[in-house]
């Protein structure tokens, strides 16, 4: 390719995986499987890497994407949860290995893991006591479903043992058995409920719930993989773990420790052998350098640990006859085509539907009515169609064809230069993006109007008492009372009532006043417009404290802030210039939402340690480690996560591994403590 079409190529996967990102982490809705998600982003490094002249700090290369949506109450976690960097291949595995030896040396072992395929999650226990339960979320932050774990029969509540820490978080993994898996589905199917998908579907969806008793039922287990603290003294991961299986925790008897990389190979092709044998799902094995000396030298990336990768095993594939193509259109207009399949059973579960992502890929398999097509399943939840049989075609199948007009509205589609997606442009009257940009609106993380929904805001809309979010402001207690719709319960499968009776429209009346103290930064979010997520609303209300401020603002002081590139300030361009946005806004204003930004509280912050960037190492004595690191932000400093000749100081506490200490003496980098970070900040450098 020649440096246009490689520019091409680049700019195309960055539109892809954001989209995938936005599908997975926004919506909750996964469009592709782990394994192509993987093999599109490795694609985009490798060529980003090749051609440093496209680098772009908007690319998904350069951050996670991800927003939390979940119904429940979020907390940070105190150690991040990152995710792995993973392989499908000997090869790769073997590079990583020899990366692993320039680095550290011959003398270190490997930990082996079982990849349960399950919900990750983060239990914290302070002074002996269980004490709170959070989901990986978007790694800074998850759902906190304490009272769902808490049910766990093999997660013990109170350690009794004088020597734990004041308090420790471990990580897990939460599973269904294939047993209790069944169990569940066979008393689905004879109440008549809708059955679960595999395993996974239902741990997660359990962790979910809202009635905890419902959860007790599912008798989910839970093996630990980790454990955090920093009073925790210990030479390794393995020796970590053997001490959480010590306090009772359930620790896979599998996890082995391995002396080289060739006991791994061994280690992962017994159990890809074995893996249909287990109780439970397995995706792959987990490979961490055990010494915790080491993984403090290799460090992490902008986001995986260096010292750790997973092996993903191959996904399965089934045969099958390609009924039809469902079209599907989205809060923001997006049409997503899903193939609909003649049932098959691949990875222990029937697969029906497979997603077909956007015409491109319609256009690449070349699908006719009736194809034998081949479906892939890796775990994800909606498979992939990989291949067609072109040999079994009938030679009268009529070839499939994108659809050129909306299927909920007949307004002709549109698909913008650069871009893979078709879009419907009638946000105005369009039944899915009008319902859509409600229901995004009255969301927990945008302006919280909780009680309209389970299904209220539908009843609403068909009632046509709100047709746009400002119309929510002039809802009328004697407009909804008496309102009822019998609508069908996802979580049983049965028919349910939802009415409109005194206390719940007196609850969504009180909850819609409350939302006008919603802060503007959450109000931007919630607005909708497109291609702008949480955190870029957080960015721009900073820089922009009004809505007046955002919509007189130019393209190019748009895209001078940071993080915000040419497409999403386009998008916000174009969306003050949409009259019926216009007067959205002025509606909104009159309604007495925020749309400025207060006055921050005061906190001390300064600018001592501008240009400055820190290593952070070791326990402290007068703060945390996470403190440390906030102090140093706070004060214009830089947090890295390992040390180069660029590195200004090491901040370094007790405990700190000795090869940290040599390695910055060898590149000349100031060992300082926290009293001397203490004095930088207050002008007195010792």
């Amino acid at each position: 390719m020649d440096k246009k079409q490689i520019n091409e190529r680049i700019n195309k996967l960055r539109q892809e995986i954001n989209f995938h990102n936005y599908q997975y982490y926004t919506l909750d809705n996964p469009l592709i499987s782990d394994y192509e998600f993987d093999m599109l982003l490795k694609e985009l490094e490798k060529l980003e890497i090749e051609n440093p002249e496209f680098a772009d700090p908007n690319s998904p290369t350069q951050k996670v994407g991800g927003e939390i949506t979940k119904n429940f109450e979020t907390s940070k976690h105190k150690f991040p949860m990152m995710s792995l960097g993973n392989t499908y291949s000997r090869e790769e595995l073997s590079d990583f290995d020899i990366r692993i030896k320039k680095s550290i040396g011959e003398n270190f072992k490997y930990t082996c893991e079982l990849k349960f395929d399950g919900a990750a999650i983060g239990i914290t226990y302070t002074n002996g006591k269980f004490s709170k339960a959070v989901t990986r979320g978007d790694g800074i932050q998850g759902d906190v479903v304490t009272a769902n774990v808490k049910t766990i029969k093999s997660l013990p509540l109170i350690i009794e043992d004088e020597n734990i820490p004041k308090e420790f978080e471990l990580r897990g993994e939460i599973i269904l058995s294939h047993k209790s898996f069944n169990k569940i589905n066979k008393e689905r199917a004879e109440n008549g409920e809708a059955l679960f998908a595999n395993p996974r579907n239902a741990a997660s969806g359990s962790l979910k719930l809202q009635n905890s008793s419902l959860a007790a039922k599912r008798n989910l287990d839970c093996y630990i993989y980790a454990l955090h603290s920093e009073e925790l003294k210990f030479q390794g991961h393995y020796e970590s773990l053997m001490q959480a299986k010590k306090w009772r925790f359930k620790v896979s008897e599998y996890t082995k420790l391995c002396n080289n990389i060739d006991e791994v190979f061994e280690y992962i092709e017994y159990w890809n052998k074995k893996r249909s044998e287990l109780p439970f799902d397995i995706d792959g094995i987990v490979i961490k350098v055990d010494e915790y000396e080491h993984q403090e030298t290799l460090g992490f990336t902008a986001k995986f640990p260096r010292w750790a990768i997973s092996y993903k095993f191959q996904a399965e594939r089934g045969k099958t006859i390609l009924e039809d193509v469902l079209f599907q259109v989205g809060r923001t207009g997006a049409i997503t085509p899903v193939a609909v399949l003649s049932p098959v059973q691949i990875a222990g579960t029937i697969v029906r539907r497979a997603s077909l992502y956007n015409s491109d890929k319609i256009n690449e398999l070349d699908l006719h009515f009736g194809d034998y097509v081949f479906v892939e399943k890796g775990g994800e939840i909606i498979p992939k169609i990989v291949d067609v049989d072109i040999s079994s075609r009938h030679p009268a199948a009529y070839k499939i064809i994108y659809i050129d007009h909306c299927p909920e509205c007949n307004t002709e589609l549109i698909r913008n230069e650069g871009e893979a997606i078709h879009y419907c442009p009638n946000s105005k009257t369009c039944p899915p993006q009008v319902q859509g940009r409600i229901e995004h609106f009255i969301s927990r993380r945008a302006m919280n109007i909780e009680t309209l929904g389970e299904g209220r805001i539908e009843v609403i809309i068909n009632n046509n008492l709100v047709k746009d979010i400002a119309d929510l402001y002039d809802l009328k207690y004697e407009q909804m009372l008496g309102l009822e719709k019998t609508v069908i319960d996802e979580e049983t499968g049965k028919s349910k009532s939802i009415s409109f009776r005194e206390k719940t429209v007196s609850n969504i009346l009180t909850a819609i006043e409350s939302s006008k103290s919603i802060p503007y930064e959450r109000v931007l979010f919630a607005l909708g417009i497109r291609h702008l997520g949480e955190t870029v609303a957080k960015k721009l209300s900073k820089h922009f404290k009004s809505i007046n401020d955002l919509r007189n603002a130019s393209f190019e002081e748009l895209v001078s802030i940071h993080e915000i590139g040419e497409r999403i300030a386009q998008s916000i361009i174009d969306y003050f210039k949409n009259e019926d946005n216009q007067n959205l806004i002025k509606r909104l204003e009159q309604s007495g939402i925020q749309l400025e930004a207060k006055e921050e509280s005061a906190e001390v912050k300064g600018n001592a340690l501008n240009d400055l960037s820190f290593v952070v190492s070791g326990v402290f004595s007068k703060y945390s480690r996470d403190e440390i690191k906030q102090i140093i932000e706070n004060n214009g400093g830089k947090n890295v996560s390992s040390m180069s000749a660029k590195t200004s100081y090491l901040v370094a506490g007790e405990n700190m591994g000795p090869q940290k200490r040599q390695k910055a003496e060898e590149l000349g980098i100031p060992i300082i403590s926290e009293e001397d970070l203490d004095n930088m900040i207050n002008g007195n450098p010792s």
